[in-house]
């Protein structure tokens, strides 16, 4: 477990939040991660994140679905159990096709369902620090990765971006299996209010 520190900043509004990003990755400050309570458009942008390649592995697990809807079909009907259907050929393509479509739908769905969680530690046994406990209702909160050296200096910075609370934290930087209701060992230093 890699345990760091962190200064943490809490917005009321993203109009506020978004120059503040901004003038976090301008000052030198290593930004660790932005918690908001819902979607906030233009953000990724903002934090420099670039274009997701998860619609590429849905391609993938698609062509996945379509090649083993054909490939086993294909099998069944010309070597396992080659049936005549009323006159048809066994390898009848017209036929497959609703088969085809429903697996390529089906592979595509679920692996990038499994994909997501696993790209976003969101897993069964999977806990993650909680940097304030109203991120995820009504607070747009700013996590920097701070060392003991810059730790007023952080602090300072983020009040003057317009933040309404601002705390210093030692938490794990990581996912990690664990369960919420057994306090981890270092958590009983975590906040010190700056």
């Amino acid at each position: 477990m890699a345990i760091k520190k962190f200064a943490v900043a809490c917005y009321n509004d993203e109009e506020v939040l978004f120059p503040a990003v901004k003038k976090v990755r301008h000052s030198g400050f290593k930004l660790h991660d932005v918690y908001t309570p819902f979607p906030v458009h233009g953000l990724d942008h903002a934090l420099g994140l670039k274009e997701t390649d998860l619609h590429v592995a849905g391609f993938i697990y698609g062509i996945t679905g379509t090649a083993t809807a054909v490939g086993f079909m294909s099998w069944i009907f010309t070597s396992d159990w080659p049936i005549n259907f009323g006159g048809k050929p066994h390898w009848s393509l017209p036929a497959f096709i609703p088969i085809t479509f429903e697996l390529t739908v089906l592979f595509a769905a679920v692996g990038m369902v499994l994909t997501f969680c696993y790209l976003n530690q969101i897993m069964p046994g999977v806990k993650k620090h909680v940097f304030h406990p109203r991120q995820s209702d009504d607070l747009f909160v700013v996590a920097l990765e701070i060392s003991d050296a810059n730790e007023q200096e952080a602090i300072n910075f983020l009040k003057t971006t317009g933040a309404v609370e601002t705390s210093v934290q030692i938490a794990e930087s990581e996912w990690w299996y664990g369960r919420f209701d057994k306090e981890e060992p270092y958590e009983k230093y975590t906040t010190v209010n700056g």
